[in-house]
Protein backbone atom coordinates (compact mmCIF):
# COMPACT_ATOMS: atom_id res chain seq x y z
CA UNK A 1 0.00 0.00 0.00
CA UNK A 2 1.35 3.45 -0.92
CA UNK A 3 0.53 6.91 0.34
CA UNK A 4 -1.46 8.52 -2.44
CA UNK A 5 -1.99 12.09 -3.50
CA UNK A 6 -5.15 11.90 -1.40
CA UNK A 7 -3.11 11.80 1.80
CA UNK A 8 -2.54 15.52 1.39
CA UNK A 9 -6.20 16.09 0.70
CA UNK A 10 -7.18 14.13 3.79
CA UNK A 11 -4.99 16.34 5.93
CA UNK A 12 -6.67 19.41 4.49
CA UNK A 13 -10.21 18.08 4.76
CA UNK A 14 -10.88 19.50 8.21
CA UNK A 15 -11.15 23.18 7.42
CA UNK A 16 -14.42 23.72 9.28
CA UNK A 17 -13.30 22.18 12.57
CA UNK A 18 -9.87 22.02 14.22
CA UNK A 19 -8.12 18.69 13.95
CA UNK A 20 -6.77 17.53 17.31
CA UNK A 21 -3.02 17.07 17.40
CA UNK A 22 -1.22 14.81 19.88
CA UNK A 23 -0.15 17.94 21.78
CA UNK A 24 -3.74 19.13 22.04
CA UNK A 25 -4.77 15.69 23.20
CA UNK A 26 -2.20 15.79 25.96
CA UNK A 27 -3.47 19.18 27.13
CA UNK A 28 -7.00 17.80 27.31
CA UNK A 29 -6.20 14.71 29.38
CA UNK A 30 -8.18 14.06 32.51
CA UNK A 31 -11.64 14.54 31.02
CA UNK A 32 -12.54 12.91 27.76
CA UNK A 33 -14.94 14.83 25.55
CA UNK A 34 -16.44 13.05 22.57
CA UNK A 35 -16.84 14.64 19.17
CA UNK A 36 -20.53 15.17 19.85
CA UNK A 37 -19.84 16.82 23.21
CA UNK A 38 -17.48 19.25 21.52
CA UNK A 39 -19.92 19.91 18.69
CA UNK A 40 -22.80 20.62 21.08
CA UNK A 41 -20.63 22.75 23.36
CA UNK A 42 -19.81 24.90 20.35
CA UNK A 43 -23.49 25.46 19.58
CA UNK A 44 -23.33 23.24 16.46
CA UNK A 45 -21.65 26.15 14.69
CA UNK A 46 -20.15 23.97 11.91
CA UNK A 47 -23.69 22.86 10.99
CA UNK A 48 -25.19 26.36 10.92
CA UNK A 49 -27.55 26.85 7.99
CA UNK A 50 -27.25 23.19 6.93
CA UNK A 51 -29.97 20.58 6.58
CA UNK A 52 -28.44 17.75 8.59
CA UNK A 53 -28.84 13.98 8.47
CA UNK A 54 -27.27 11.70 11.07
CA UNK A 55 -25.94 8.16 10.56
CA UNK A 56 -26.16 6.57 13.99
CA UNK A 57 -27.43 3.73 16.14
CA UNK A 58 -28.07 3.15 19.88
CA UNK A 59 -24.42 3.93 20.71
CA UNK A 60 -24.85 7.55 19.65
CA UNK A 61 -25.55 8.75 23.17
CA UNK A 62 -24.48 11.51 25.51
CA UNK A 63 -22.76 10.94 28.84
CA UNK A 64 -26.18 10.77 30.52
CA UNK A 65 -27.37 8.25 27.87
CA UNK A 66 -29.67 10.55 25.94
CA UNK A 67 -29.56 9.80 22.25
CA UNK A 68 -27.87 12.51 20.18
CA UNK A 69 -30.78 12.48 17.72
CA UNK A 70 -33.20 13.31 20.53
CA UNK A 71 -30.85 16.03 21.81
CA UNK A 72 -30.29 17.60 18.40
CA UNK A 73 -33.96 17.39 17.45
CA UNK A 74 -34.87 19.39 20.55
CA UNK A 75 -32.24 22.08 19.88
CA UNK A 76 -33.15 25.00 17.62
CA UNK A 77 -29.49 25.60 16.80
CA UNK A 78 -29.35 22.60 14.47
CA UNK A 79 -31.70 21.72 11.60
CA UNK A 80 -31.90 17.93 11.84
CA UNK A 81 -34.06 16.58 9.03
CA UNK A 82 -33.23 12.87 8.67
CA UNK A 83 -31.70 9.84 10.36
CA UNK A 84 -29.88 6.98 8.63
CA UNK A 85 -29.76 3.56 10.30
CA UNK A 86 -27.05 0.87 9.77
CA UNK A 87 -27.18 -2.88 10.41
CA UNK A 88 -29.33 -3.59 13.50
CA UNK A 89 -31.13 -0.27 12.90
CA UNK A 90 -31.13 3.24 14.32
CA UNK A 91 -32.90 2.26 17.56
CA UNK A 92 -31.34 -1.22 17.53
CA UNK A 93 -34.33 -3.51 17.09
CA UNK A 94 -32.78 -5.90 14.55
CA UNK A 95 -30.43 -8.87 15.09
CA UNK A 96 -27.27 -9.62 13.08
CA UNK A 97 -27.87 -9.39 9.35
CA UNK A 98 -31.00 -7.29 9.78
CA UNK A 99 -32.13 -3.67 9.78
CA UNK A 100 -35.24 -1.61 10.51
CA UNK A 101 -36.19 -0.44 7.03
CA UNK A 102 -37.72 2.95 6.27
CA UNK A 103 -40.04 4.45 8.93
CA UNK A 104 -40.80 7.62 10.87
CA UNK A 105 -39.22 7.67 14.31
CA UNK A 106 -42.02 7.72 16.91
CA UNK A 107 -39.99 9.80 19.38
CA UNK A 108 -39.06 12.66 17.02
CA UNK A 109 -41.16 12.21 13.90
CA UNK A 110 -37.98 12.28 11.84
CA UNK A 111 -37.78 10.07 8.74
CA UNK A 112 -35.40 7.14 9.29
CA UNK A 113 -33.75 5.75 6.17
CA UNK A 114 -32.08 2.32 5.96
CA UNK A 115 -28.45 2.23 4.80
CA UNK A 116 -27.85 -1.48 5.41
CA UNK A 117 -26.49 -3.27 2.32
CA UNK A 118 -26.74 -0.05 0.30
CA UNK A 119 -23.70 1.58 -1.26
CA UNK A 120 -22.64 3.65 -4.25
CA UNK A 121 -25.28 5.46 -6.26
CA UNK A 122 -28.30 3.78 -4.59
CA UNK A 123 -27.10 5.09 -1.21
CA UNK A 124 -26.28 8.47 -2.73
CA UNK A 125 -29.87 8.57 -3.98
CA UNK A 126 -31.07 7.99 -0.39
CA UNK A 127 -29.08 11.03 0.78
CA UNK A 128 -30.42 13.10 -2.11
CA UNK A 129 -34.02 12.07 -1.47
CA UNK A 130 -33.63 12.89 2.23
CA UNK A 131 -32.82 16.49 1.30
CA UNK A 132 -29.72 16.82 3.48
CA UNK A 133 -26.75 19.11 2.91
CA UNK A 134 -24.46 17.47 5.46
CA UNK A 135 -24.26 13.88 6.65
CA UNK A 136 -23.03 13.42 10.23
CA UNK A 137 -21.68 10.06 11.44
CA UNK A 138 -21.65 9.08 15.13
CA UNK A 139 -21.41 5.35 15.93
CA UNK A 140 -19.25 3.54 18.49
CA UNK A 141 -16.85 1.14 16.79
CA UNK A 142 -15.14 -1.84 18.45
CA UNK A 143 -11.83 -1.88 16.58
CA UNK A 144 -12.19 -4.90 14.27
CA UNK A 145 -12.15 -4.86 10.46
CA UNK A 146 -15.17 -7.13 10.16
CA UNK A 147 -17.43 -5.00 12.36
CA UNK A 148 -19.73 -3.57 9.74
CA UNK A 149 -20.18 -0.04 11.07
CA UNK A 150 -16.81 1.09 9.74
CA UNK A 151 -17.89 -0.03 6.28
CA UNK A 152 -21.16 1.82 6.74
CA UNK A 153 -18.88 4.80 7.37
CA UNK A 154 -16.94 4.06 4.18
CA UNK A 155 -20.05 3.49 2.07
CA UNK A 156 -21.71 6.66 3.39
CA UNK A 157 -18.60 8.71 2.66
CA UNK A 158 -18.52 7.44 -0.92
CA UNK A 159 -22.26 8.02 -1.32
CA UNK A 160 -22.00 11.53 0.13
CA UNK A 161 -19.27 12.28 -2.41
CA UNK A 162 -21.48 11.04 -5.25
CA UNK A 163 -24.41 13.09 -3.97
CA UNK A 164 -22.32 16.22 -3.43
CA UNK A 165 -22.87 16.24 0.32
CA UNK A 166 -20.51 17.26 3.07
CA UNK A 167 -19.51 14.58 5.60
CA UNK A 168 -18.77 15.11 9.30
CA UNK A 169 -17.47 12.41 11.66
CA UNK A 170 -17.96 12.81 15.42
CA UNK A 171 -15.26 10.78 17.12
CA UNK A 172 -15.46 8.25 19.97
CA UNK A 173 -12.78 6.07 21.59
CA UNK A 174 -11.54 2.80 20.22
CA UNK A 175 -12.62 0.67 23.21
CA UNK A 176 -9.69 -1.76 22.89
CA UNK A 177 -7.12 1.07 22.64
CA UNK A 178 -5.45 2.47 19.56
CA UNK A 179 -1.94 1.31 20.42
CA UNK A 180 -1.23 -0.62 17.25
CA UNK A 181 -2.71 -2.61 14.37
CA UNK A 182 -2.78 -6.40 14.53
CA UNK A 183 -3.51 -9.30 12.21
CA UNK A 184 -3.73 -9.95 8.49
CA UNK A 185 -4.55 -7.20 6.01
CA UNK A 186 -7.48 -7.70 3.65
CA UNK A 187 -6.65 -8.69 0.06
CA UNK A 188 -8.93 -6.77 -2.27
CA UNK A 189 -10.21 -9.86 -4.09
CA UNK A 190 -11.82 -10.89 -0.77
CA UNK A 191 -13.63 -7.58 -0.25
CA UNK A 192 -17.13 -7.71 1.20
CA UNK A 193 -19.25 -5.84 3.73
CA UNK A 194 -17.04 -7.30 6.49
CA UNK A 195 -14.02 -5.71 4.79
CA UNK A 196 -14.18 -3.28 1.90
CA UNK A 197 -10.53 -2.20 1.80
CA UNK A 198 -7.05 -3.44 2.83
CA UNK A 199 -6.81 -2.64 6.53
CA UNK A 200 -5.63 -4.87 9.37
CA UNK A 201 -7.98 -7.22 11.21
CA UNK A 202 -7.59 -5.13 14.39
CA UNK A 203 -7.00 -1.66 12.96
CA UNK A 204 -6.17 0.29 16.12
CA UNK A 205 -7.90 3.47 14.91
CA UNK A 206 -10.90 5.60 15.83
CA UNK A 207 -13.78 6.34 13.47
CA UNK A 208 -12.42 9.80 12.62
CA UNK A 209 -8.97 8.38 11.91
CA UNK A 210 -10.49 5.69 9.71
CA UNK A 211 -12.46 8.36 7.85
CA UNK A 212 -9.24 10.25 7.16
CA UNK A 213 -7.59 7.02 5.98
CA UNK A 214 -10.54 6.16 3.74
CA UNK A 215 -10.57 9.65 2.27
CA UNK A 216 -6.85 9.70 1.65
CA UNK A 217 -6.33 6.16 0.37
CA UNK A 218 -9.47 4.38 -0.76
CA UNK A 219 -12.38 6.56 -1.91
CA UNK A 220 -12.75 7.00 -5.66
CA UNK A 221 -12.21 10.72 -5.00
CA UNK A 222 -12.17 12.61 -1.70
CA UNK A 223 -15.41 13.69 -0.07
CA UNK A 224 -15.64 17.07 1.68
CA UNK A 225 -14.70 15.68 5.08
CA UNK A 226 -14.68 17.32 8.51
CA UNK A 227 -13.84 15.50 11.72
CA UNK A 228 -14.67 16.54 15.27
CA UNK A 229 -12.01 14.77 17.34
CA UNK A 230 -12.17 13.97 21.02
CA UNK A 231 -10.13 15.75 23.64
CA UNK A 232 -8.59 13.94 26.59
CA UNK A 233 -8.15 10.53 24.93
CA UNK A 234 -4.85 8.66 24.73
CA UNK A 235 -4.18 5.74 22.41
CA UNK A 236 -3.16 3.51 25.32
CA UNK A 237 -6.47 3.90 27.17
CA UNK A 238 -9.12 1.21 27.48
CA UNK A 239 -12.79 2.09 27.37
CA UNK A 240 -13.25 2.02 31.13
CA UNK A 241 -10.87 4.98 31.40
CA UNK A 242 -13.19 7.13 29.28
CA UNK A 243 -15.91 7.65 31.88
CA UNK A 244 -18.45 7.02 29.13
CA UNK A 245 -21.38 4.63 29.49
CA UNK A 246 -21.17 1.44 27.46
CA UNK A 247 -24.11 0.86 25.16
CA UNK A 248 -24.03 -2.51 23.37
CA UNK A 249 -22.78 -1.62 19.91
CA UNK A 250 -24.82 -4.54 18.54
CA UNK A 251 -26.96 -7.26 20.15
CA UNK A 252 -23.96 -9.58 20.57
CA UNK A 253 -21.53 -6.92 21.84
CA UNK A 254 -22.87 -6.58 25.40
CA UNK A 255 -19.73 -5.37 27.19
CA UNK A 256 -16.26 -3.94 26.52
CA UNK A 257 -14.97 -7.42 27.47
CA UNK A 258 -16.68 -8.72 24.35
CA UNK A 259 -14.90 -6.13 22.22
CA UNK A 260 -11.57 -7.17 23.76
CA UNK A 261 -11.78 -10.72 22.35
CA UNK A 262 -13.95 -10.06 19.29
CA UNK A 263 -11.15 -9.28 16.81
CA UNK A 264 -9.94 -12.86 17.22
CA UNK A 265 -12.88 -15.04 18.17
CA UNK A 266 -15.25 -13.65 15.54
CA UNK A 267 -13.24 -15.93 13.24
CA UNK A 268 -15.32 -18.79 14.61
CA UNK A 269 -18.22 -17.45 12.56
CA UNK A 270 -16.33 -19.08 9.68
CA UNK A 271 -16.45 -22.53 11.31
CA UNK A 272 -19.05 -25.05 12.43
CA UNK A 273 -18.40 -24.15 16.09
CA UNK A 274 -20.56 -21.76 18.08
CA UNK A 275 -18.98 -18.36 18.61
CA UNK A 276 -21.16 -17.94 21.71
CA UNK A 277 -24.09 -16.16 20.08
CA UNK A 278 -27.20 -16.90 22.09
CA UNK A 279 -25.30 -16.83 25.40
CA UNK A 280 -24.55 -14.06 27.88
CA UNK A 281 -20.87 -14.22 26.85
CA UNK A 282 -20.78 -14.12 23.04
CA UNK A 283 -17.28 -14.43 21.54
CA UNK A 284 -15.89 -15.35 24.99
CA UNK A 285 -17.59 -18.77 24.90
CA UNK A 286 -16.76 -21.09 21.99
CA UNK A 287 -17.78 -24.68 21.44
CA UNK A 288 -19.63 -27.48 19.68
CA UNK A 289 -21.18 -30.86 20.41
CA UNK A 290 -18.49 -33.44 20.99
CA UNK A 291 -15.81 -31.10 22.36
CA UNK A 292 -14.50 -31.75 25.88
CA UNK A 293 -11.74 -30.55 28.17
CA UNK A 294 -8.96 -31.50 25.75
CA UNK A 295 -9.42 -28.22 23.87
CA UNK A 296 -8.91 -26.02 26.94
CA UNK A 297 -5.89 -28.11 27.89
CA UNK A 298 -4.39 -27.77 24.42
CA UNK A 299 -4.74 -24.02 24.17
CA UNK A 300 -3.58 -23.46 27.76
CA UNK A 301 -0.53 -25.52 26.85
CA UNK A 302 0.52 -22.86 24.33
CA UNK A 303 1.18 -20.35 27.09
CA UNK A 304 -0.56 -17.50 25.29
CA UNK A 305 0.01 -14.18 27.06
CA UNK A 306 -2.79 -12.46 28.93
CA UNK A 307 -5.44 -15.19 29.03
CA UNK A 308 -6.50 -18.46 30.59
CA UNK A 309 -8.92 -20.89 28.95
CA UNK A 310 -11.52 -22.74 30.99
CA UNK A 311 -13.31 -25.92 29.98
CA UNK A 312 -16.92 -24.77 29.58
CA UNK A 313 -20.36 -26.10 28.67
CA UNK A 314 -23.24 -23.94 27.50
CA UNK A 315 -26.59 -24.02 25.73
CA UNK A 316 -27.13 -21.25 23.16
CA UNK A 317 -30.60 -19.71 23.16
CA UNK A 318 -30.32 -18.95 19.43
CA UNK A 319 -27.90 -19.24 16.51
CA UNK A 320 -25.69 -22.35 16.18
CA UNK A 321 -26.67 -25.30 18.43
CA UNK A 322 -29.78 -23.52 19.63
CA UNK A 323 -31.18 -25.32 22.68
CA UNK A 324 -28.41 -27.94 22.70
CA UNK A 325 -25.62 -28.29 25.24
CA UNK A 326 -22.16 -27.94 23.75
CA UNK A 327 -18.64 -28.18 25.13
CA UNK A 328 -15.75 -25.84 24.58
CA UNK A 329 -13.82 -23.05 26.22
CA UNK A 330 -14.37 -19.73 27.92
CA UNK A 331 -11.65 -17.11 27.52
CA UNK A 332 -10.64 -15.36 30.72
CA UNK A 333 -8.39 -12.37 29.97
CA UNK A 334 -6.30 -11.56 33.03
CA UNK A 335 -3.83 -9.10 31.43
CA UNK A 336 -5.43 -7.13 28.64
CA UNK A 337 -2.25 -5.19 27.89
CA UNK A 338 -0.44 -8.44 27.09
CA UNK A 339 -3.38 -10.07 25.31
CA UNK A 340 -3.28 -10.34 21.50
CA UNK A 341 -6.80 -11.11 20.28
CA UNK A 342 -5.84 -12.05 16.72
CA UNK A 343 -3.02 -14.41 17.66
CA UNK A 344 -5.30 -15.92 20.29
CA UNK A 345 -8.07 -16.43 17.75
CA UNK A 346 -5.66 -18.26 15.44
CA UNK A 347 -4.41 -20.40 18.34
CA UNK A 348 -7.96 -21.39 19.18
CA UNK A 349 -8.61 -22.38 15.56
CA UNK A 350 -5.39 -24.41 15.33
CA UNK A 351 -6.03 -26.29 18.57
CA UNK A 352 -9.74 -26.87 17.86
CA UNK A 353 -8.87 -28.51 14.57
CA UNK A 354 -6.24 -30.69 16.24
CA UNK A 355 -8.33 -31.97 19.17
CA UNK A 356 -11.79 -32.27 17.62
CA UNK A 357 -12.31 -34.50 14.60
CA UNK A 358 -15.59 -32.77 13.79
CA UNK A 359 -13.97 -29.39 13.05
CA UNK A 360 -14.98 -27.88 9.71
CA UNK A 361 -14.91 -24.54 7.95
CA UNK A 362 -18.19 -23.11 6.70
CA UNK A 363 -18.80 -24.43 3.20
CA UNK A 364 -18.86 -20.90 1.76
CA UNK A 365 -15.33 -20.25 3.13
CA UNK A 366 -16.62 -17.29 5.15
CA UNK A 367 -13.38 -17.53 7.11
CA UNK A 368 -11.59 -16.10 4.05
CA UNK A 369 -13.79 -12.99 4.16
CA UNK A 370 -13.09 -12.58 7.87
CA UNK A 371 -9.32 -13.03 7.66
CA UNK A 372 -9.08 -11.19 4.35
CA UNK A 373 -7.61 -13.99 2.23
CA UNK A 374 -7.43 -17.78 1.92
CA UNK A 375 -4.02 -17.86 3.56
CA UNK A 376 -5.06 -18.49 7.19
CA UNK A 377 -7.47 -21.28 6.26
CA UNK A 378 -5.08 -23.05 3.92
CA UNK A 379 -2.18 -22.76 6.37
CA UNK A 380 -4.20 -24.29 9.18
CA UNK A 381 -5.45 -27.04 6.87
CA UNK A 382 -1.82 -27.79 5.97
CA UNK A 383 -0.98 -28.30 9.63
CA UNK A 384 0.78 -24.98 10.29
CA UNK A 385 1.33 -23.96 13.88
CA UNK A 386 0.34 -20.63 15.39
CA UNK A 387 3.72 -18.98 14.84
CA UNK A 388 3.78 -20.01 11.19
CA UNK A 389 0.28 -18.70 10.54
CA UNK A 390 1.01 -15.38 12.26
CA UNK A 391 4.32 -14.99 10.42
CA UNK A 392 2.44 -15.12 7.12
CA UNK A 393 0.95 -11.65 7.47
CA UNK A 394 3.79 -9.68 9.10
CA UNK A 395 5.08 -7.98 5.94
CA UNK A 396 1.68 -6.66 4.86
CA UNK A 397 0.87 -5.64 8.44
CA UNK A 398 4.08 -3.59 8.64
CA UNK A 399 3.12 -1.82 5.41
CA UNK A 400 -0.35 -1.03 6.75
CA UNK A 401 1.10 0.31 9.99
CA UNK A 402 3.27 2.74 8.03
CA UNK A 403 0.28 4.11 6.12
CA UNK A 404 -1.91 4.16 9.23
CA UNK A 405 0.50 6.50 11.04
CA UNK A 406 -0.19 9.27 8.54
CA UNK A 407 -3.84 9.52 9.63
CA UNK A 408 -3.67 9.28 13.42
CA UNK A 409 -5.05 12.17 15.47
CA UNK A 410 -4.04 11.27 19.02
CA UNK A 411 -0.90 10.50 20.98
Amino acid sequence: MRLSRRALLAAAAVAHLPTLTPTAAAEGRGHLRTGFERLAAGGYAPLDGERVGVVTNPTGVTRDVRHIVDVMHADDRVNLVAVFGPEHGFRGTAQAGGSEGRYDDPATGLPVHDTYLKSGQPLADVFTAAGVDTVVFDIQDVGARFYTYIWTLYDCMEAARLAGKRFVVLDRPNPVTGRTALGPVLHREFASFVGRQPIAQAHGMTAAELARLFNGEFLTAPVELDTVPMTGWRRSEWYDASGLPWVPASPNMPTPDTALVYAGTCLFEGTNLSEGRGTTRPFELLGAEGIDGRWAAAVNGLGLPGAHFREAYFTPAFSKFRGRTVGGVQIHVHDRDAYDPVRTGVALLVTAKRVWSGFAWRSDHWIDKLTGSARVRTAIDAGAGVDEVVAGWQEELAAFRRVRREYLLYG
